[in-house]
């Protein structure tokens, strides 16, 4: 099956353009390009694009390559035979899933030349079908109506391509996204671009494909040759097009982990499905403790009963009181009327008492009672009550610490602590990182509808973070991201700020002299000679400005390639 590139291309072969890989190496070449310059297609595929556009302003510079895009530039170029012609060139970057420059493809124009053609290859159409380079696209009017599309899409769906142009986008992908409040009308409305919506389309034999959309606006009274009405392009992939994404990750009970000490969780909540025992579990906030305590009620025999859950920390201890044993109209102002507990809520279930190490003293000694005896009185009231509850706690608080300091009851302390289950913090179990943002950029995907992927350069940063906030951390930085990332890739400066800056590498100070390094040993960033203090700034500040991209890093610096790598590992860059 040839590549949706080609295809894309094959479609375009009446327009003056060439594609260039990640090295400004020819892949292809139009038949109206090579009219226009002279050379044969055998005479520059698989050579510099120089060798095609023999241009004094391109050896200066790229800005395809520097900028990611250029539009309607006019440079004179050299004909084979070396003769002038002047041109207007447009240009976007290609990049992959996770956002690195793969290639470029460039559109070139004779100015003065046949008029026909140019009308046929407005620069703007092809600019929005080039952003989703390798995808199908479908070509809508200000009405959202089909009036152009890939030759490849009918196929697709099994059905003829005179039954879908005419007819709404929203028929074919639904009126979630292309209905009157659909988000992608709107952005259409609004002249804005969006990418990565997750939809389907409906096939003939009504199978529903699932498929990834970007839209772009299109400018100008002529957007595609022969129909001068379109207002945007819409590209599409389906979702299982190139896509080497992991099976899905396997979950016990909510909680994702491979790491030795989260096996081991596994296993002892396993082997507590018998036991009404009361456990204890530790560990730092952002743990996920309360997944283990629901892990632990969901696998025990008591799963069908209630799981209530209150945090201990959340109310002074008056109103704890009342909202853990409940109270009697009139115990107090404010109550009304007659109020059932948690524990009474929890009855023939699992309380949850979560940050257990913030009781004060009188409600440590009640609910050593209610553990022991089972039995407890509502806020004024003399009646006793009994209930059968299961006692999971749960606390960041160091409890040894605080019973030798006599904060924390040290009769409660152990019998809370029967048994006991730590959960090791983000930091102790990094190798478990990859598999938790694969499942929260999964689950949020689903559930913001989009679909979204790291860069390599913003997966280094999540996974060199130290997350003192933990899974908790790591779940809100990255709902943030995908929510505030415009495109299909996840970038470092999509992540939120405080980690961009804690991730973000050192530049050398020049406000001091640094200390000489031992004979023998490479310096780091940090103890370089004065003297390569400034190129060691700016070769940093070429890297950050080219998002770690080495080729464009080197364009940037004027050098070249290997001596940018020599540079890095001198440097420790």
């Amino acid at each position: 099956m040839p590549h949706p590139e080609s295809i894309l291309l094959g479609e375009l072969a009446h327009v003056g353009f060439f594609q260039v890989d990640a090295e400004r190496t020819v892949t292809a070449v139009s038949p109206e390009l090579t009219r226009i310059t002279g050379f044969s297609e055998e005479e520059v595929v698989g050579k510099p694009c120089l060798s095609l556009l023999r241009c004094p302003t391109c050896l200066r510079s790229c800005g395809v390559f520097e900028h990611g895009r250029i539009q309607d530039a006019h440079l004179t170029i050299f004909r084979k035979d070396g003769t002038e012609v002047a041109v207007e060139r447009s240009g976007v970057s290609i990049r992959d899933d996770d956002g690195r420059i793969v290639g470029a493809f460039e559109t070139v124009r004779e100015i003065g030349g046949d008029p026909e053609a140019d009308a046929c290859a407005p620069p703007a159409a092809l600019e929005a079908m080039m952003t989703g380079l390798g995808r199908m696209f479908v070509a809508v009017d200000a009405e959202l109506n089909i009036v152009q599309m890939s030759e490849r899409l009918p196929e697709e769906l099994g059905r003829e391509r005179e039954s879908l142009v005419g007819s709404s986008i929203a028929a074919l992908f639904g009126t979630e996204l292309f209905g009157a409040d659909g988000e992608l009308r709107k952005a259409i409305d609004d002249g804005r671009r969006r990418e990565g919506r997750r939809a389907y389309m409906e096939t003939f034999d009504g199978a529903r494909v699932p498929v990834s959309l970007s839209v772009g606006p299109v400018e100008g009274d002529e957007a595609g040759c022969g129909h001068p009405d379109v207002k945007a392009v819409v590209m599409l992939r389906r979702d299982s097009d190139g896509d080497s994404s992991p099976a899905p990750l396997p979950t016990y009970h909510g909680m994702v982990g491979r790491s030795p000490a989260m096996q081991r969780i596994f296993r002892l909540v396993d082997l507590l499905e018998e036991s009404d025992s009361t456990v204890l579990v530790t560990g730092d906030s952002g743990t996920g403790k309360e997944l283990v305590a629901k892990a632990i009620h969901e696998s025990s025999r008591r799963a069908d009963g209630p799981f209530v859950a209150v945090n201990c920390a959340a109310l002074p201890s008056e109103l704890l009181e009342s909202e853990l044993f409940g109270h009697v109209r009139g115990a107090f102002t404010g109550a009304v009327r007659d109020r059932a507990g948690r524990f009474e809520m929890a009855d023939g279930g699992t309380l949850f008492l979560d940050e257990i190490g913030d009781l004060g003293p009188a409600l440590q000694g009640k609910i050593l009672r209610a553990l022991q005896e089972h039995t407890f009185e509502r806020v004024g009231d003399s009646r006793t009550r009994t209930v059968d509850v299961r006692v999971i706690a749960a606390t960041h608080v160091d409890l040894e610490r605080a019973v030798a300091e006599r904060r924390f009851r040290d009769d409660l302390y152990y019998r809370l602590k029967v048994i006991p289950v730590h959960v090791p913090a983000l930091r102790d179990r990094r190798e478990d990182l990859p598999s938790l943002i694969a499942h929260f950029m999964e689950r949020m995907a689903g559930r913001l509808g989009r679909s979204v992927r790291l860069s390599p350069d913003a997966g280094r940063h999540l996974l060199a973070h130290t997350w003192p906030g933990n899974v908790r951390e790591l779940e809100n930085a990255l709902e943030y991201a995908i929510t505030v990332c415009e495109g299909q890739t996840i970038h470092i400066q999509d992540l939120p700020p405080e980690i961009q800056a804690g991730a973000t590498p050192t530049v050398p100070s020049t406000s001091s002299q640094p200390p000489a390094h031992a004979p023998g040993t490479r310096p780091g960033p940090l103890d370089l000679p004065q003297d390569e203090l400034a190129e060691a700034a700016r070769i940093e500040g070429a890297l950050l400005k080219a998002r770690y991209n080495r080729t464009a890093a080197a364009e940037l610096l004027g050098m070249s390639r290997t001596t940018l790598w020599r540079k890095m590992r001198e440097y420790r860059l």
